[in-house]
Protein backbone atom coordinates (compact mmCIF):
# COMPACT_ATOMS: atom_id res chain seq x y z
CA UNK A 1 0.00 0.00 0.00
CA UNK A 2 1.18 3.33 -0.72
CA UNK A 3 0.42 6.04 1.41
CA UNK A 4 0.38 10.14 -0.12
CA UNK A 5 0.41 12.91 2.39
CA UNK A 6 -0.74 16.49 1.30
CA UNK A 7 0.73 18.44 4.32
CA UNK A 8 0.04 21.03 4.50
CA UNK A 9 -3.14 21.82 2.41
CA UNK A 10 -2.68 25.36 1.32
CA UNK A 11 -4.44 28.54 0.62
CA UNK A 12 -6.87 28.61 3.47
CA UNK A 13 -7.23 29.82 6.77
CA UNK A 14 -6.30 26.88 9.77
CA UNK A 15 -4.26 23.86 9.49
CA UNK A 16 -5.06 20.55 7.39
CA UNK A 17 -3.56 17.89 5.87
CA UNK A 18 -5.33 14.87 3.21
CA UNK A 19 -3.76 11.26 3.54
CA UNK A 20 -4.22 8.89 0.76
CA UNK A 21 -3.84 5.43 0.84
CA UNK A 22 -3.38 3.75 -2.52
CA UNK A 23 -3.66 -0.01 -3.41
CA UNK A 24 -0.53 -2.16 -4.91
CA UNK A 25 -2.45 -1.63 -7.97
CA UNK A 26 -2.25 2.29 -7.75
CA UNK A 27 -6.43 2.32 -7.23
CA UNK A 28 -7.47 4.82 -3.92
CA UNK A 29 -8.31 2.50 -0.92
CA UNK A 30 -9.09 5.40 1.46
CA UNK A 31 -8.75 9.13 1.67
CA UNK A 32 -8.48 11.52 4.99
CA UNK A 33 -9.04 14.65 6.03
CA UNK A 34 -7.70 15.80 9.47
CA UNK A 35 -7.59 19.02 10.91
CA UNK A 36 -4.50 18.87 13.49
CA UNK A 37 -5.55 22.02 15.49
CA UNK A 38 -8.21 22.84 18.46
CA UNK A 39 -9.25 26.29 19.22
CA UNK A 40 -12.04 25.26 21.98
CA UNK A 41 -14.21 28.61 22.15
CA UNK A 42 -16.85 26.51 23.42
CA UNK A 43 -15.42 25.63 26.15
CA UNK A 44 -13.64 28.50 27.41
CA UNK A 45 -16.40 31.10 27.12
CA UNK A 46 -18.03 29.04 29.96
CA UNK A 47 -17.78 31.50 32.78
CA UNK A 48 -17.55 34.68 30.59
CA UNK A 49 -19.82 37.48 31.08
CA UNK A 50 -22.12 37.10 28.49
CA UNK A 51 -21.77 40.66 26.96
CA UNK A 52 -18.07 40.14 26.30
CA UNK A 53 -18.60 37.52 23.11
CA UNK A 54 -18.85 40.05 20.64
CA UNK A 55 -15.48 40.79 21.27
CA UNK A 56 -14.09 37.81 22.06
CA UNK A 57 -15.67 35.28 19.29
CA UNK A 58 -14.41 37.80 16.80
CA UNK A 59 -10.89 36.39 18.19
CA UNK A 60 -11.73 33.20 16.72
CA UNK A 61 -10.33 34.42 13.16
CA UNK A 62 -8.45 37.33 11.59
CA UNK A 63 -10.68 36.19 8.60
CA UNK A 64 -14.07 36.44 9.50
CA UNK A 65 -14.38 38.23 12.69
CA UNK A 66 -16.76 40.23 11.25
CA UNK A 67 -19.43 36.94 11.46
CA UNK A 68 -18.36 36.05 14.80
CA UNK A 69 -19.02 39.53 16.01
CA UNK A 70 -22.47 39.95 14.67
CA UNK A 71 -23.85 36.27 15.49
CA UNK A 72 -22.42 37.15 19.14
CA UNK A 73 -24.81 40.43 18.96
CA UNK A 74 -27.91 38.98 17.97
CA UNK A 75 -27.66 36.12 20.76
CA UNK A 76 -27.17 38.65 23.18
CA UNK A 77 -30.28 40.50 21.82
CA UNK A 78 -32.22 37.34 22.33
CA UNK A 79 -30.58 36.71 25.77
CA UNK A 80 -30.81 40.33 27.22
CA UNK A 81 -34.80 40.34 25.64
CA UNK A 82 -34.95 43.53 23.51
CA UNK A 83 -34.55 43.93 19.74
CA UNK A 84 -32.13 46.73 17.91
CA UNK A 85 -33.65 50.00 16.23
CA UNK A 86 -33.97 50.54 12.57
CA UNK A 87 -30.78 52.17 12.50
CA UNK A 88 -28.90 50.04 14.84
CA UNK A 89 -29.53 47.07 12.22
CA UNK A 90 -28.72 48.93 9.34
CA UNK A 91 -25.31 49.68 10.49
CA UNK A 92 -24.80 46.22 11.90
CA UNK A 93 -25.65 45.19 7.58
CA UNK A 94 -23.81 48.00 6.44
CA UNK A 95 -20.31 46.17 8.34
CA UNK A 96 -21.40 43.30 7.01
CA UNK A 97 -21.39 43.84 3.63
CA UNK A 98 -18.59 45.70 3.24
CA UNK A 99 -16.86 42.26 5.24
CA UNK A 100 -18.39 40.07 2.30
CA UNK A 101 -17.10 42.24 -0.65
CA UNK A 102 -13.42 42.41 1.33
CA UNK A 103 -13.60 38.54 2.32
CA UNK A 104 -15.64 37.12 -1.52
CA UNK A 105 -12.57 39.50 -3.19
CA UNK A 106 -9.69 38.05 -0.69
CA UNK A 107 -10.65 34.29 -1.84
CA UNK A 108 -11.71 34.52 -5.43
CA UNK A 109 -7.89 36.60 -6.52
CA UNK A 110 -5.55 34.90 -3.51
CA UNK A 111 -7.01 31.75 -2.45
CA UNK A 112 -9.26 29.92 -5.16
CA UNK A 113 -8.38 32.21 -8.60
CA UNK A 114 -5.28 31.65 -8.57
CA UNK A 115 -5.75 27.51 -9.92
CA UNK A 116 -8.38 29.50 -12.24
CA UNK A 117 -6.26 32.71 -13.62
CA UNK A 118 -2.89 30.98 -13.57
CA UNK A 119 -3.90 27.50 -13.98
CA UNK A 120 -4.54 24.45 -11.89
CA UNK A 121 -1.33 22.56 -13.82
CA UNK A 122 0.71 25.69 -12.91
CA UNK A 123 4.06 25.16 -10.33
CA UNK A 124 3.32 25.93 -6.80
CA UNK A 125 5.57 28.50 -7.43
CA UNK A 126 3.78 30.35 -9.52
CA UNK A 127 0.12 29.71 -8.40
CA UNK A 128 -0.64 32.13 -5.60
CA UNK A 129 -1.06 36.08 -5.42
CA UNK A 130 1.73 37.08 -7.01
CA UNK A 131 1.53 34.78 -10.31
CA UNK A 132 -1.95 36.27 -10.35
CA UNK A 133 -0.61 40.01 -10.61
CA UNK A 134 2.11 38.73 -12.98
CA UNK A 135 -0.87 37.20 -15.72
CA UNK A 136 -3.70 39.84 -15.05
CA UNK A 137 -0.87 42.81 -14.34
CA UNK A 138 -0.36 44.93 -12.04
CA UNK A 139 -3.32 46.91 -12.27
CA UNK A 140 -5.71 44.46 -11.25
CA UNK A 141 -3.60 43.30 -8.47
CA UNK A 142 -3.80 47.49 -7.68
CA UNK A 143 -7.84 46.98 -7.56
CA UNK A 144 -8.05 44.12 -5.48
CA UNK A 145 -5.56 45.72 -2.64
CA UNK A 146 -7.47 48.79 -3.14
CA UNK A 147 -11.35 47.26 -2.61
CA UNK A 148 -9.86 45.31 0.63
CA UNK A 149 -7.96 49.01 1.73
CA UNK A 150 -11.81 50.92 1.10
CA UNK A 151 -13.81 48.01 3.34
CA UNK A 152 -11.59 47.48 5.87
CA UNK A 153 -11.93 51.52 6.44
CA UNK A 154 -15.84 50.96 6.23
CA UNK A 155 -15.41 48.37 8.70
CA UNK A 156 -13.36 50.46 11.05
CA UNK A 157 -15.95 53.47 10.65
CA UNK A 158 -18.73 51.58 11.29
CA UNK A 159 -17.46 48.82 13.75
CA UNK A 160 -14.94 51.08 15.73
CA UNK A 161 -11.88 49.03 14.94
CA UNK A 162 -10.71 47.75 11.68
CA UNK A 163 -10.10 44.16 12.41
CA UNK A 164 -12.01 42.61 14.72
CA UNK A 165 -14.97 44.78 15.58
CA UNK A 166 -16.15 46.37 19.36
CA UNK A 167 -19.36 47.85 18.25
CA UNK A 168 -22.24 45.08 18.50
CA UNK A 169 -23.56 45.12 21.93
CA UNK A 170 -27.14 44.33 23.36
CA UNK A 171 -29.81 45.62 22.05
CA UNK A 172 -28.15 47.93 19.25
CA UNK A 173 -24.45 49.16 18.29
CA UNK A 174 -22.40 51.66 20.00
CA UNK A 175 -22.23 54.38 17.65
CA UNK A 176 -24.24 56.06 14.75
CA UNK A 177 -21.95 57.64 11.68
CA UNK A 178 -22.02 61.12 10.65
CA UNK A 179 -23.20 62.42 7.50
CA UNK A 180 -19.79 63.06 6.07
CA UNK A 181 -18.79 59.21 7.02
CA UNK A 182 -21.92 58.24 5.01
CA UNK A 183 -20.95 60.24 1.98
CA UNK A 184 -17.55 58.42 2.45
CA UNK A 185 -18.76 54.93 2.67
CA UNK A 186 -21.14 55.50 -0.18
CA UNK A 187 -17.97 56.20 -2.41
CA UNK A 188 -16.98 53.49 -1.50
CA UNK A 189 -20.17 50.68 -2.07
CA UNK A 190 -19.87 52.59 -5.60
CA UNK A 191 -16.58 51.33 -6.56
CA UNK A 192 -17.38 48.14 -5.11
CA UNK A 193 -20.11 47.67 -7.31
CA UNK A 194 -18.36 48.01 -10.54
CA UNK A 195 -15.09 46.23 -8.80
CA UNK A 196 -17.69 43.21 -8.76
CA UNK A 197 -18.60 43.66 -12.50
CA UNK A 198 -15.47 43.86 -13.60
CA UNK A 199 -14.40 40.33 -10.98
CA UNK A 200 -17.34 38.55 -13.01
CA UNK A 201 -15.99 40.26 -16.43
CA UNK A 202 -12.79 38.61 -15.88
CA UNK A 203 -14.20 35.46 -14.71
CA UNK A 204 -16.18 34.75 -17.69
CA UNK A 205 -12.99 35.99 -20.05
CA UNK A 206 -11.15 33.03 -18.20
CA UNK A 207 -13.46 30.64 -16.81
CA UNK A 208 -16.73 30.52 -18.99
CA UNK A 209 -15.10 31.11 -22.13
CA UNK A 210 -12.10 28.32 -21.62
CA UNK A 211 -13.03 24.93 -22.59
CA UNK A 212 -10.17 23.61 -19.96
CA UNK A 213 -12.51 25.72 -16.77
CA UNK A 214 -15.91 24.38 -18.64
CA UNK A 215 -14.73 20.95 -18.00
CA UNK A 216 -13.61 21.64 -14.23
CA UNK A 217 -16.96 23.13 -13.80
CA UNK A 218 -18.84 20.44 -15.26
CA UNK A 219 -16.73 17.58 -14.75
CA UNK A 220 -18.14 14.93 -12.28
CA UNK A 221 -14.62 14.90 -10.61
CA UNK A 222 -16.38 17.67 -8.24
CA UNK A 223 -20.16 16.11 -7.97
CA UNK A 224 -21.86 15.37 -5.41
CA UNK A 225 -26.10 15.85 -4.45
CA UNK A 226 -26.51 16.95 -1.10
CA UNK A 227 -28.91 19.04 0.32
CA UNK A 228 -28.46 22.84 0.44
CA UNK A 229 -28.88 25.21 3.20
CA UNK A 230 -28.98 29.11 3.18
CA UNK A 231 -30.84 32.21 4.93
CA UNK A 232 -33.66 34.28 2.96
CA UNK A 233 -35.63 37.02 3.39
CA UNK A 234 -39.55 36.89 2.96
CA UNK A 235 -39.49 36.34 -0.54
CA UNK A 236 -36.92 33.34 0.02
CA UNK A 237 -34.60 35.70 -1.68
CA UNK A 238 -30.62 35.21 0.00
CA UNK A 239 -30.05 37.50 3.00
CA UNK A 240 -27.07 37.87 5.05
CA UNK A 241 -28.03 39.46 7.98
CA UNK A 242 -31.28 38.13 8.83
CA UNK A 243 -34.17 35.87 8.07
CA UNK A 244 -35.63 31.78 8.15
CA UNK A 245 -33.11 29.07 7.57
CA UNK A 246 -34.18 27.10 4.16
CA UNK A 247 -33.38 23.79 3.15
CA UNK A 248 -33.76 22.12 -0.08
CA UNK A 249 -33.39 18.46 -1.09
CA UNK A 250 -30.92 17.59 -3.72
CA UNK A 251 -33.77 17.63 -6.43
CA UNK A 252 -34.56 21.28 -5.08
CA UNK A 253 -37.73 20.37 -3.09
CA UNK A 254 -38.15 22.62 0.30
CA UNK A 255 -37.14 20.14 3.28
CA UNK A 256 -37.98 22.99 5.94
CA UNK A 257 -37.80 26.09 6.70
CA UNK A 258 -36.97 27.35 10.25
CA UNK A 259 -36.63 30.21 12.22
CA UNK A 260 -32.88 30.10 13.48
CA UNK A 261 -34.03 29.97 17.11
CA UNK A 262 -35.31 26.20 15.85
CA UNK A 263 -32.02 25.12 15.02
CA UNK A 264 -31.97 22.09 17.98
CA UNK A 265 -34.62 20.64 16.12
CA UNK A 266 -33.27 20.48 12.80
CA UNK A 267 -29.81 20.26 12.75
CA UNK A 268 -27.80 17.43 15.14
CA UNK A 269 -23.93 17.67 15.23
CA UNK A 270 -22.29 14.20 15.41
CA UNK A 271 -18.87 13.55 17.14
CA UNK A 272 -15.75 11.37 16.06
CA UNK A 273 -13.22 10.75 17.84
CA UNK A 274 -10.45 11.38 15.26
CA UNK A 275 -11.12 15.02 14.88
CA UNK A 276 -11.94 18.61 16.76
CA UNK A 277 -14.81 19.12 13.73
CA UNK A 278 -18.46 18.49 14.90
CA UNK A 279 -20.24 16.60 12.09
CA UNK A 280 -23.44 18.34 11.53
CA UNK A 281 -26.73 16.09 9.19
CA UNK A 282 -30.53 17.01 8.89
CA UNK A 283 -32.21 15.24 11.86
CA UNK A 284 -35.42 14.67 9.75
CA UNK A 285 -33.44 12.98 6.96
CA UNK A 286 -30.94 11.44 9.84
CA UNK A 287 -26.83 10.46 9.43
CA UNK A 288 -25.35 7.65 6.94
CA UNK A 289 -21.85 8.25 7.20
CA UNK A 290 -20.31 10.30 4.60
CA UNK A 291 -22.16 9.36 1.92
CA UNK A 292 -24.51 11.87 -0.51
CA UNK A 293 -28.08 11.38 -1.91
CA UNK A 294 -31.29 12.13 -0.96
CA UNK A 295 -31.32 9.49 1.90
CA UNK A 296 -28.44 10.94 3.67
CA UNK A 297 -29.14 13.92 6.25
CA UNK A 298 -25.61 15.90 5.26
CA UNK A 299 -25.80 18.91 3.76
CA UNK A 300 -24.06 21.61 2.11
CA UNK A 301 -24.17 25.23 3.56
CA UNK A 302 -22.06 27.41 0.69
CA UNK A 303 -22.22 30.47 -1.13
CA UNK A 304 -23.47 27.69 -4.18
CA UNK A 305 -25.53 26.46 -1.28
CA UNK A 306 -27.72 29.44 -0.43
CA UNK A 307 -28.59 30.23 -4.13
CA UNK A 308 -29.66 26.97 -4.43
CA UNK A 309 -32.05 27.29 -1.36
CA UNK A 310 -33.27 30.87 -2.40
CA UNK A 311 -35.90 31.91 -5.51
CA UNK A 312 -33.05 34.68 -6.20
CA UNK A 313 -31.11 37.26 -5.47
CA UNK A 314 -32.83 40.83 -4.03
CA UNK A 315 -30.54 43.38 -5.86
CA UNK A 316 -30.87 43.84 -9.62
CA UNK A 317 -27.84 43.13 -11.09
CA UNK A 318 -26.97 40.03 -8.72
CA UNK A 319 -30.44 38.34 -9.75
CA UNK A 320 -29.68 38.65 -13.68
CA UNK A 321 -26.32 37.13 -12.80
CA UNK A 322 -27.98 33.92 -10.97
CA UNK A 323 -30.41 33.50 -13.34
CA UNK A 324 -27.58 33.31 -16.09
CA UNK A 325 -25.87 30.98 -14.05
CA UNK A 326 -28.69 28.70 -13.65
CA UNK A 327 -29.37 28.95 -17.23
CA UNK A 328 -25.64 27.98 -17.96
CA UNK A 329 -26.30 24.56 -16.15
CA UNK A 330 -29.35 24.01 -18.38
CA UNK A 331 -31.27 23.86 -14.51
CA UNK A 332 -35.36 23.91 -15.46
CA UNK A 333 -37.40 26.09 -12.99
CA UNK A 334 -38.99 24.32 -10.50
CA UNK A 335 -40.94 27.62 -9.26
CA UNK A 336 -41.46 30.93 -10.92
CA UNK A 337 -38.42 32.13 -9.24
CA UNK A 338 -36.45 29.18 -8.10
CA UNK A 339 -34.34 26.68 -10.41
CA UNK A 340 -32.89 23.03 -10.26
CA UNK A 341 -29.86 23.04 -7.75
CA UNK A 342 -26.65 22.92 -9.27
CA UNK A 343 -24.42 19.86 -7.65
CA UNK A 344 -21.58 20.72 -9.80
CA UNK A 345 -18.89 21.98 -6.53
CA UNK A 346 -17.11 23.98 -8.63
CA UNK A 347 -20.00 26.28 -9.49
CA UNK A 348 -18.94 27.37 -6.07
CA UNK A 349 -16.22 29.78 -6.87
CA UNK A 350 -19.11 31.34 -9.47
CA UNK A 351 -21.50 31.79 -7.02
CA UNK A 352 -19.44 33.69 -4.78
CA UNK A 353 -18.70 36.05 -6.85
CA UNK A 354 -22.42 36.83 -7.83
CA UNK A 355 -23.09 37.07 -3.44
CA UNK A 356 -19.78 39.19 -4.22
CA UNK A 357 -22.17 41.66 -6.41
CA UNK A 358 -25.08 41.34 -4.39
CA UNK A 359 -23.08 42.88 -1.06
CA UNK A 360 -21.54 45.26 -3.09
CA UNK A 361 -25.39 46.72 -4.41
CA UNK A 362 -26.85 45.85 -0.84
CA UNK A 363 -23.59 47.82 1.01
CA UNK A 364 -24.92 51.20 -1.49
CA UNK A 365 -28.54 50.57 -1.28
CA UNK A 366 -28.38 50.68 2.84
CA UNK A 367 -26.07 54.03 2.84
CA UNK A 368 -28.34 55.72 0.40
CA UNK A 369 -30.73 55.79 2.59
CA UNK A 370 -30.71 58.56 5.42
CA UNK A 371 -32.04 57.12 7.88
CA UNK A 372 -28.41 55.30 8.64
CA UNK A 373 -27.27 58.63 10.49
CA UNK A 374 -29.57 58.76 12.57
CA UNK A 375 -28.30 58.85 16.68
CA UNK A 376 -30.88 56.21 18.02
CA UNK A 377 -28.90 53.00 17.44
CA UNK A 378 -29.62 51.05 20.67
CA UNK A 379 -32.29 50.16 23.07
CA UNK A 380 -30.95 49.12 26.64
CA UNK A 381 -32.37 46.31 27.84
CA UNK A 382 -34.21 45.84 30.66
CA UNK A 383 -33.45 43.89 33.32
CA UNK A 384 -37.51 42.47 33.47
CA UNK A 385 -36.88 41.19 29.95
CA UNK A 386 -33.98 38.89 30.46
CA UNK A 387 -34.13 35.87 29.04
CA UNK A 388 -30.91 33.71 30.04
CA UNK A 389 -30.52 32.44 26.75
CA UNK A 390 -30.03 33.58 23.02
CA UNK A 391 -29.56 32.08 19.53
CA UNK A 392 -28.04 34.76 16.64
CA UNK A 393 -27.48 33.23 13.30
CA UNK A 394 -25.83 35.02 10.36
CA UNK A 395 -24.94 33.84 7.10
CA UNK A 396 -20.63 33.84 6.95
CA UNK A 397 -19.02 34.02 4.00
CA UNK A 398 -18.91 29.82 4.54
CA UNK A 399 -21.94 29.14 5.83
CA UNK A 400 -24.23 29.21 8.27
CA UNK A 401 -23.58 30.44 11.50
CA UNK A 402 -24.92 29.64 14.52
CA UNK A 403 -24.18 31.17 18.19
CA UNK A 404 -26.34 29.64 21.04
CA UNK A 405 -25.91 31.18 24.73
CA UNK A 406 -27.53 30.15 27.94
CA UNK A 407 -26.40 32.05 30.93
CA UNK A 408 -27.19 31.97 34.88
CA UNK A 409 -29.02 35.52 36.59
CA UNK A 410 -25.72 37.28 36.79
CA UNK A 411 -25.57 36.84 32.91
CA UNK A 412 -22.11 34.76 33.07
CA UNK A 413 -22.45 32.06 30.47
CA UNK A 414 -23.21 28.21 31.87
CA UNK A 415 -23.49 27.08 27.81
CA UNK A 416 -22.24 27.83 24.61
CA UNK A 417 -22.46 26.35 21.34
CA UNK A 418 -21.62 27.73 17.97
CA UNK A 419 -22.37 25.55 14.76
CA UNK A 420 -19.51 27.67 12.00
CA UNK A 421 -19.49 27.76 8.47
CA UNK A 422 -17.07 25.57 7.44
CA UNK A 423 -17.89 22.88 10.05
CA UNK A 424 -21.49 22.59 8.52
CA UNK A 425 -19.10 21.45 5.31
CA UNK A 426 -16.93 19.07 7.11
CA UNK A 427 -18.34 15.94 6.15
CA UNK A 428 -19.04 17.53 2.34
CA UNK A 429 -15.91 18.39 2.15
CA UNK A 430 -14.32 14.87 3.50
CA UNK A 431 -16.56 13.46 0.52
CA UNK A 432 -15.20 16.06 -1.99
CA UNK A 433 -11.88 15.30 -1.69
CA UNK A 434 -12.08 11.57 -1.78
CA UNK A 435 -14.01 11.78 -4.91
CA UNK A 436 -11.46 14.03 -6.59
CA UNK A 437 -8.93 11.53 -5.46
CA UNK A 438 -10.55 8.43 -6.68
CA UNK A 439 -11.29 10.31 -9.89
CA UNK A 440 -8.25 11.37 -10.38
CA UNK A 441 -5.85 8.68 -9.07
CA UNK A 442 -4.54 6.30 -11.65
CA UNK A 443 -0.90 5.03 -10.64
CA UNK A 444 1.09 5.01 -7.82
CA UNK A 445 2.99 7.98 -8.25
CA UNK A 446 0.20 11.12 -9.04
CA UNK A 447 2.47 14.51 -10.10
CA UNK A 448 1.96 17.45 -8.61
CA UNK A 449 -0.92 19.03 -10.81
CA UNK A 450 -3.13 15.96 -10.06
CA UNK A 451 -2.44 16.58 -5.99
CA UNK A 452 -2.95 19.93 -6.77
CA UNK A 453 -6.65 19.39 -8.42
CA UNK A 454 -7.65 17.59 -5.36
CA UNK A 455 -6.64 20.20 -2.97
CA UNK A 456 -9.01 22.24 -5.40
CA UNK A 457 -11.86 20.43 -4.08
CA UNK A 458 -10.83 21.06 -0.98
CA UNK A 459 -10.23 24.81 -1.59
CA UNK A 460 -13.70 25.27 -2.88
CA UNK A 461 -15.20 25.34 0.20
CA UNK A 462 -13.13 28.27 1.38
CA UNK A 463 -12.90 26.65 4.92
CA UNK A 464 -11.96 28.44 7.88
CA UNK A 465 -11.03 25.41 10.00
CA UNK A 466 -9.90 27.57 13.02
CA UNK A 467 -13.19 28.76 13.44
CA UNK A 468 -14.48 25.31 12.99
CA UNK A 469 -12.59 23.52 15.35
CA UNK A 470 -14.21 23.60 19.05
CA UNK A 471 -15.26 20.04 20.06
CA UNK A 472 -13.24 19.23 22.72
CA UNK A 473 -13.61 15.56 24.08
CA UNK A 474 -13.79 15.14 28.23
CA UNK A 475 -10.37 13.37 27.64
CA UNK A 476 -7.62 13.02 24.81
CA UNK A 477 -9.01 10.51 23.17
CA UNK A 478 -6.22 7.89 21.96
CA UNK A 479 -7.42 4.90 19.37
CA UNK A 480 -5.22 2.87 17.89
CA UNK A 481 -6.03 1.14 14.84
CA UNK A 482 -4.43 -1.97 13.43
CA UNK A 483 -5.18 -2.63 9.31
CA UNK A 484 -3.39 -5.48 7.05
CA UNK A 485 -1.98 -4.22 3.92
CA UNK A 486 -5.66 -4.20 2.47
CA UNK A 487 -6.73 -1.82 4.57
CA UNK A 488 -8.73 -4.55 6.56
CA UNK A 489 -8.98 -3.59 10.68
CA UNK A 490 -7.48 -5.96 12.48
CA UNK A 491 -7.58 -4.82 16.03
CA UNK A 492 -9.04 -1.12 17.15
CA UNK A 493 -7.38 -0.41 21.13
CA UNK A 494 -9.35 2.83 22.34
CA UNK A 495 -8.13 5.22 25.51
Amino acid sequence: MTRITIDPITRLEGHGRIEIFLSDQGTVENVCFQVPELRGFEQFCVGRMAEEMPVITNRICGICPEAHHLAASKALDALFGTQPPPTAKMLRELLYMAFFVSDHATHFYALGGPDFIVGPDAPPSERNILGVARKLGVEVAGELIACRKRNHEVIRIVGGRGIHPVAGIPGGWSRSISEGERVVIAEAARMNVEFAKQTLALFERIVLDSPLYQDLLTSDVYLHRTYSMGTVDGNNQVNFYDGNIRVIDPDGEELVSYHPNDYCQQIAERVEPWTYLKFPYLKKVGWLGLTDGVNSGLYTATPLSRLNASEGMPTPLANAEYQRMYESFGCRKITAARYQPIHHRMATHWARLIELLYAAERMLALVEDRQITSKETRIIPRSADFAGEGIGSVEAPRGTLTHHYVSDGRGLLTKVNMIVGTTNNHAAIAMSIKRAAEKLITSNAPDEAILNRIEMAFRLYDPCLSCATHHLPGKMPMVVSLRDNSWSMLREIRR
